[in-house]
């Protein structure tokens, strides 16, 4: 099966940084996007994309300038580089991948998902 394994998150201060992680076992499906995804006092919400072959990104408003996703096709590794991280970052993290083309921020498009990783930002 299709398996994601995201980094440690951690507890930072506001203005840190953190880079996360997500490593994609070997894939028995195409991929077509893969994105972030976080949940904290709220529903889940969109991040940020990528476009797996051509390397488009979408970045949420509330993080765009902040965060920066990219990839690594010989790792078969997405990162989320999360710069002057805020308060209201804190949420666990999940990186997803979506096997099938479709609205690449609709949460509903992903098929796969890591197990989360927790990111709580102190004022």
């Amino acid at each position: 099966q299709v398996q994601l394994v995201e980094s440690a998150g951690g507890l930072v201060q506001a203005g840190d940084s953190l880079r996360l992680s997500c490593a994609v076992s070997e894939r028995t499906v195409s991929t077509y996007n893969m994105g972030w995804f976080r949940q904290g006092s709220k529903e889940r919400e969109f991040v940020a994309t990528i476009a797996w072959t051509t390397g488009r990104t979408y970045t949420a408003d509330s993080v765009q300038g902040r965060f920066t996703i990219s990839k690594d096709i010989a790792k078969n590794t997405v990162y989320l580089q999360m710069n002057n991280l805020k308060p209201e970052d804190t949420a666990v993290y999940y990186c997803a991948v979506a096997v099938h083309p479709g609205v690449p921020t609709s949460l509903s498009e992903y098929d796969f998902w890591g197990q989360g990783t927790q990111v709580t930002v102190s004022s």
